[in-house]
């Protein structure tokens, strides 16, 4: 059985999620992005392999992020998990837009309709393997971060290498909670 977020749930957990998670991140500057992102190669299933706790991800095991290019060149997001306490599939919708100017390495996404003028948040690829098969993903006030794989398994070399990458950016990878 799918449980679908709503869109007061989908709201709420955004508000929510802004004004009480914790900050992981020292630094002040924003951190640097990759260079560009090709969206058509970042297309497609990522699974989470690890996460900041956050408010709207409780519960959760088996997380993947799915995106897709639309027509108007915003890219759709399927976030899904497995609820731990139920086994159901929770489910939530989104768009991410590429903001100007960042070649596509930094997107504003939200779960709430579009003509929603808040509940959007900071999606900013910090680093991203060559072959596009992980990725360092957060925001840059350090509330949000996720390490990013096409595949469940990555190896822990690749895994270290992007903690250490985080680490350079400033970001606490001790909080991190990797998927099991």
């Amino acid at each position: 059985m799918i449980r679908a977020f709503t869109l007061a749930a989908a709201t709420a957990a955004a508000l929510s999620a802004c004004s009480s998670q914790p900050d992981y991140r020292a630094e002040t500057a924003p951190p640097p992005t990759v260079a560009s992102v090709d969206l058509e190669k970042y297309t497609g299933l990522w699974h989470e392999i690890a996460r900041y706790p956050n408010r709207f991800e409780e519960g959760c095991t088996n997380t993947t992020a799915e995106y897709s290019i639309r027509e108007d060149g915003k890219v759709s997001v399927i976030n899904s998990c497995t609820l731990e306490d139920t086994g159901e599939t929770n489910r939530a919708e989104g768009v991410a837009t590429p903001v100007e100017g960042s070649n596509n390495s930094k997107l504003k996404v939200k779960f709430a309709p579009e003509w929603v003028p808040f509940a959007s948040g900071d999606y900013w690829i910090l680093h991203l393997e060559p072959d596009y098969s992980a990725a360092l993903v957060g925001s840059p006030d350090g509330k949000y971060l996720w390490i990013l794989a096409r595949e469940k398994n990555p190896g822990e070399a690749l895994i270290e290498k992007i903690k250490l990458r985080a680490e350079e950016l400033g970001y606490e990878t001790d909080p991190l909670m990797f998927a099991g």
